[in-house]
């Protein structure tokens, strides 16, 4: 896999989807950059703006919310549909699975771009005010959507939290990208609704798993010659974490990264936690790591102990929440049901 430019061909609960998707979007006139003049910004601001954010070193200034968005990824296209936003939506693009049921009508009324990225001219073509991208790579310089050539455009931007450099994702970033993409488009209260209600199923997973010893956790992306796994600075080793788990490359510094097979057999997974995205099947994956014989000796193949987590799941989003349980309930089945 790619994150998603090297990916290889790289529920949110009901009582968050009760509490969001009734609400209706919230309209608004364009938003400007930090450059736009003071007496203009005191002269067009909606209620509740101007609002300033930094958002991965780009600093910000809106106006009111913007009202033309393109979603580059659909972990970033769910924050917006868990925020009953899907009106100010003119476009998206990039599915790494199936969205969430609980989203699914509301996505089918936004226009699919691409299958992947679309190219720039196809970007400018739904005449955004505001794209907004789940990886680096929806912003890549040299197809001519960096962030500063679309600022320049007069598009704001907006990068999910898990690209900006940090020691390691959290939680907390999880909840403040919802909070920040909420006060951006004017919605403050739905964001704080379903932030009460993330925190309340997640403690709800930690009193079950309370006393549990953690079971070491290889995650197994993709990869042949290399295994492509999830590190110790990404929202998945988060996830792990708080599932009852310990990544065992939980120190490899970076969110996604290549580690030898020779690493896996040393570290002696109990669980291995198969990543399912893409053209090539669990099954396959699973057939992969069962006949290679280097393998043989870990735990997790010789007692054939696997957890399959969709990508969706595994990246910074409104799915983490319910993705902990659901990682808790394979990685502890006795314990969480």
């Amino acid at each position: 896999m790619s994150v998603p430019s090297r990916r290889r061909r790289a529920l949110t609960s009901a009582v968050i989807s009760a509490l969001l998707l009734p609400l209706t979007a919230c309209g608004g006139s364009t938003s400007t950059s930090t450059d736009a003049k003071d007496g203009a910004r005191a002269a067009t601001a909606a209620p509740g703006f101007p609002y300033t954010v930094t958002n991965c070193g780009v600093k910000t200034t809106y106006q009111a919310p913007p009202e033309r968005v393109v979603t580059m990824n659909q972990h970033v296209t769910e924050v917006m549909l868990a925020l009953g936003l899907e009106k100010s939506l003119v476009g998206t693009a990039w599915l790494d699975d199936r969205i969430l049921s609980a989203y699914e009508k509301a996505y089918k009324s936004v226009p699919v771009l691409a299958k992947e990225y679309p190219s720039k001219e196809r970007l400018l073509a739904a005449d955004p005010d505001f794209v907004y991208g789940g990886y680096a790579s929806a912003f890549a310089a040299k197809d001519g959507r960096g962030r500063d050539e679309l600022r320049s455009a007069g598009i704001n931007t907006r990068l999910n939290l898990e690209n900006c450099p940090k020691d390691r994702t959290t939680l907390d970033d999880v909840y403040r990208e919802v909070r920040e993409t909420g006060r951006t488009f004017g919605v403050p209260d739905r964001a704080e609704k379903w932030i009460a209600a993330a925190r309340t199923t997640v403690t709800d997973t930690a009193a079950l798993l309370k006393g549990v010893e953690p079971l070491s956790v290889f995650v197994y992306d993709s990869g042949d010659k290399t295994a492509f796994t999830a590190g110790g600075k990404g929202i998945g080793n988060e996830l792990i974490t708080r599932a009852g788990g310990r990544n065992v490359f939980a120190d490899l510094g970076k969110s996604f990264g290549d580690a030898t097979w020779e690493q896996v057999v040393a570290r002696k997974p109990d669980v291995i936690v198969v990543y399912d995205y893409g053209s090539t099947t669990v099954a396959q994956k699973k057939k992969r790591l069962l006949e290679d014989p280097v393998l043989k000796d870990v735990p997790a193949v010789r007692n054939k102990r696997f957890a399959v987590m969709p990508l969706s799941d595994v990246v910074l989003g409104v799915r983490a929440p319910d993705a902990i349980e659901r990682l808790a309930a394979q990685l502890h089945p006795e314990t969480v049901k």
